[in-house]
């Protein structure tokens, strides 16, 4: 450790480790956003069907993170993190011979387990492995491996959706997944920490039924109906499985998430923003999609060459963020990105059916900088402010609250659209004269428009927030100085 050059060499090891397994994880996600309309008509499915390829996976991801403290103590993150890259290319592999959507959504919800240990383990061993002086520029190649995923992955996948079919996005994961795990085994520290105490059970069972019960309530409770019994009961099983779940953790003598990390407020706070932030990437990435061919009839491949500039420019900004915040902290470039993200979001709230394609590359990329200059100084102003013994919980819940707040939001969204979109045709249909064309593509429009007027406004929120952080950091040089 104390030999520069080794120290050099043992940070790019675990950087390299890391960068392989976060980024396929994350390009699994990226490359299925545009085939949505592709896998509607080729298995004959409706968007509500479809959409659980997403809102499963980041279901599925964000209720197995609680685990991830109580196995990376007792099995080393090494030996954990190479057990995650091992199902996740598994089960990317039974993806590829699904017979039906039904049968592919399970494949993928057992894909985005696994993910869920992968993300929060890959962050984890940031924050134990590396030195703290050098986490910062540690934390911004990581985010870099996740802006880089989003960079190509929709172009990726929409160049092999029109020329090789959809199974090509999950084969393309194999050889992905085969040489990150070759790189963690050659390259990661084997450090196993004391083994804890005994698995809480009631607590991981609580957890799954919580979220699993809200999140579904939200997704279907536009089919169901929002004052349905079915959607009220999983809202009133959610909430109080949840509620329970969160008192045992904060009574429990060895609790499966240590939720005393929220004691920090710099670390809930950044978590607040971070879901924030989150909730805006996922209007857009779930919105554009739909709306360039469900509603423009573009194809896939043009779609993903409207989302590639922007993702290459969040790619391109992530590396120099991480220097950035050495210079200024957190504040200023959180603050940026969230008024950039402001911006972009209400921009696109007025969207017309005559978009041009250079209309929405220019505002997703003006989106996507906002999210490069808030991401990382986000997660990082969280987790360095926990403690290294209790980093592996902090991380767990930063990513089951992130994740379960995607799946969240695609599941509002998409209700949302739906029943704004109905409405807006409804209305269309009966002020518009018999004959009138493309009713539909405008009714869809103006739901589409509704959407990302409420994304805005949910930015809006982040903005106090932020100043909150900004006090926080002024405190913390006073009683350094």
């Amino acid at each position: 450790m104390g030999n520069p050059a080794y120290r050099n060499s043992s940070f790019w090891f675990i950087i390299l480790s890391i960068f392989f397994g976060n980024f396929m994880s994350i390009l699994s996600s990226t490359t299925i956003n545009v085939a949505f309309p592709v896998f509607m008509k080729d298995f004959h499915a409706e968007l509500g069907a479809v959409q659980w390829m997403i809102t499963g996976f980041l279901l599925a991801t964000g209720v197995v993170a609680p685990v991830v403290g109580y196995f990376g103590d007792r099995w080393s993150y090494k030996r954990l993190y190479l057990f995650a890259l091992s199902g996740f290319t598994l089960f990317s592999g039974l993806c590829t011979i699904a017979w039906n959507i039904e049968s592919l959504v399970v494949f993928r919800i057992l894909q985005g387990v696994f993910s869920g240990l992968i993300i929060p383990t890959t962050m984890t061993m940031i924050y134990q492995f590396i030195e703290k002086d050098r986490q910062a520029f540690a934390m911004s190649l990581w985010s870099l491996s996740s802006m880089l995923a989003p960079a190509f992955g929709p172009t990726l996948g929409g160049w092999l959706t029109e020329y090789f079919g959809w199974r090509s996005l999950f084969i393309l994961n194999l050889p992905i997944g085969i040489v990150a795990i070759a790189v963690a085994f050659k390259c990661l520290p084997l450090h196993k920490t004391a083994p804890t105490k005994s698995f809480d059970l009631p607590g991981f069972v609580t957890v799954l039924i919580s979220s699993s019960f809200i999140i579904l309530a939200f997704s279907e409770g536009n089919g169901w109906g929002w004052t349905s019994w079915k959607t009220l009961s999983f809202l009133i099983v959610g909430a109080a499985t949840l509620a329970y779940f969160i008192r045992r953790e904060l009574t429990v003598k060895d609790p499966l998430l240590n939720l005393s990390v929220f004691r920090t407020n710099r670390f809930t706070y950044s978590l607040i923003i971070n879901c924030i932030i989150t909730a805006s990437l996922y209007s857009g990435t779930f919105l554009i999609p739909i709306f360039l061919q469900d509603i423009q009839q573009s194809t896939a491949l043009n779609t993903a060459l409207v989302l590639l500039p922007g993702s290459i420019v969040m790619a391109f900004f992530s590396p120099i963020v991480g220097k950035l915040y050495a210079r200024t902290g957190p504040f200023w470039l959180i603050l940026s990105g969230i008024v950039l993200l402001i911006v972009s979001t209400w921009e696109l709230s007025h969207v017309k059916l005559q978009a041009t394609h250079m209309y929405i590359a220019v505002w997703m990329t003006i989106r996507y900088v906002g999210i490069a200059f808030a991401f990382m100084p986000v997660m990082n102003a969280g987790m360095s402010a926990i403690s290294k013994e209790k980093s592996g919980h902090a991380s767990a819940v930063t990513n089951w609250v992130r994740q379960a707040t995607g799946a969240l939001s695609i599941g509002i969204f998409s209700s949302l659209l739906a029943a704004r979109s109905s409405t807006h045709i409804k209305q269309l249909n009966e002020a518009a004269a018999a004959g009138t064309p493309f009713l539909r593509e405008q009714g869809m429009t103006l739901g589409v428009q509704d959407v990302f007027l409420a994304a805005t406004i949910i930015c809006v929120i982040a903005i106090p927030l932020t100043f909150l952080l900004k006090e926080k950091r002024k405190k913390r040089q006073s009683l350094t100085s």
